[in-house]
């Protein structure tokens, strides 16, 4: 905008629309002309500080937009890079963490002193802390990584057509993966590698909470990319706390493959529904253990204290329990006493409450719900048959185990239950890319398109088929 374009027009009144305002040289002018002739003769039509906001949000989007384009163009080069360049980043990274952990410590130290102005929990600040310990553990993540086999250019199956043409099918990278996260400085680290790893950009939107303790990381990463072949946009963090700038990434599917959210359930379905490129997720964590009528319920009593006590605030605790009614009397008053014990509360049907005096009676709610704390719902059932139908219903597709020392009712339940992971006679807890021997994982997917269960290499990478003739031309 130029002054000139309105000085023909100085005597009379002026409304300046919103759209016309792109950028602060643009405020710049208004400010001058309402300097200059007055508030008499020039009405702006909004208030200028929400123009400044719309000025603002012009300028978060074209840094948006440059940040993906920059990614992009790292993909490209990362696709053809050789896998020991890539490792060669991941332990030289690792290296370099230890080597600056004070610097680490220092920039952590700012984030936890912020942590009480933003409302965290003991356990929420328990997880933003980064200590030595910790932050060998990070470096021993990365070095995890680099033994693992590189799986671009992983031939996954090949033919040779009666014509003689020869045709594989190829593992590549997926491109460029924007990951929004929580607030927990190591996955900051681990995203980063598992995503070089497997050939791909990715672009991190960590949470405000570990703003200094993911940048003092990236910058180590950005650092030792500089030194090797690494392309040094290849690892980019947001540098905005903005909300709306998850917006505009998620707009960006030209530029950006894939959008993985790893947090809350609101956090999940805001991506879920703005973004245009797919989304790799799982809403929530209402993983169940049965205990069928074969079950052997010292085995059962084990399982459900690991599935539910372990950890009480990850996605493959167990938050539901059924009981096959034909041996609930004998194996439901233990399981619930060691529950009790160790502070859970049982939020169960009617049978449940008379086997159980401690428990309190459960809602329909309870059997769809992800608690991430000490509550358990739990239900007596009739047959095998009603415990699949109940968790295909209220569970969440994430992780559900049976015990049982019966091969056919195991496999009657492997078959009906429609989630990632199931489990026979082990906790729920298993579910993780470490425990599968995937390594790393980036995230656990309860979709059945592209990637489902823990998100590990492999599991970002698609394939393209490359066919080899000599001189072929079809009839």
């Amino acid at each position: 905008m130029a002054v000139d374009s309105v000085s023909p027009f100085r005597d009379a009144t002026f409304r300046f629309c919103c759209s016309c305002l792109r950028t602060t040289s643009d405020i710049d002018v208004v400010s001058n002309l309402a300097d200059t002739y007055g508030d008499s003769q020039i009405s702006i039509a909004v208030n200028l500080q929400i123009v400044m906001s719309i000025a603002e949000s012009q300028d978060l989007k074209g840094y948006c937009a440059d940040v993906a384009r920059r990614a992009k163009a790292a993909s490209a080069k990362l696709a053809t890079l050789a896998v020991a360049a890539k490792n060669q980043w991941l332990l030289e990274s690792a290296k370099r963490l230890r080597q600056r952990r004070a610097d680490l410590i220092a920039a952590n130290d700012d984030d936890l002193a912020a942590a009480p102005g933003y409302g965290l929990t003991d356990a929420q600040t328990d997880r933003l802390r980064l200590t030595p310990e910790r932050i060998d553990g990070i470096a021993v993540g990365l070095e995890e990584i680099a033994v693992l086999v590189d799986p671009i250019g992983e031939v996954i199956e090949s033919s040779v057509r009666p014509n003689g043409l020869d045709i594989s099918k190829v593992r590549v990278p997926l491109g460029v993966v924007f990951f929004i996260y929580e607030s927990r400085p190591n996955v900051t680290a681990d995203a980063a590698a598992i995503c070089i790893k497997s050939g791909n950009a990715v672009i991190l939107r960590g949470g405000k909470e570990a703003a200094h303790s993911s940048r003092a990381i990236i910058d180590i990463l950005t650092e030792v990319a500089s030194e090797c072949e690494v392309p040094t946009d290849a690892v980019q963090l947001v540098n905005t706390t903005d909300r709306e700038a998850v917006g505009h990434f998620l707009s960006l599917a030209d530029l950006i493959d894939v959008a993985i959210p790893r947090g809350g359930e609101g956090l999940i379905r805001r991506v879920s529904s703005e973004a245009t490129m797919p989304v790799i997720k799982h809403f929530n964590g209402n993983c169940h253990v049965y205990v069928d009528s074969a079950a052997d319920c010292d085995m059962a009593e084990k399982i459900i204290v690991n599935s539910k006590c372990q950890r009480l605030g990850v996605c493959n605790t167990c938050e539901s329990l059924l009981v096959h009614a034909d041996i609930a009397s004998e194996c439901l008053p233990p399981v619930a006493s060691a529950l009790i014990e160790r502070g859970v509360e049982i939020r169960g049907d009617e049978r449940t409450c008379e086997l159980v005096a401690e428990a309190k009676p459960a809602t329909e709610s309870d059997y769809s719900e992800e608690y991430l704390a000490p509550i358990i719902s739990v239900k007596v059932v009739g047959s095998i048959e009603e415990a699949i139908e109940h968790i295909n219903q209220y569970g969440s597709h994430h992780t559900d185990a049976i015990v049982t020392t019966e091969l056919v009712a195991a496999r009657r339940f492997v078959a009906g239950i429609d989630s990632a992971a199931v489990m026979v006679n082990a906790s729920t807890r298993f579910n993780d890319g470490g425990q599968f021997g995937l390594g790393a994982e980036i995230g656990i997917s309860t979709d059945k398109f592209h990637a489902r269960g823990p998100c590990g290499l492999k599991e970002l990478t698609s394939y393209k088929y490359v066919a080899y003739g000599d001189g072929h031309i079809r009839e």
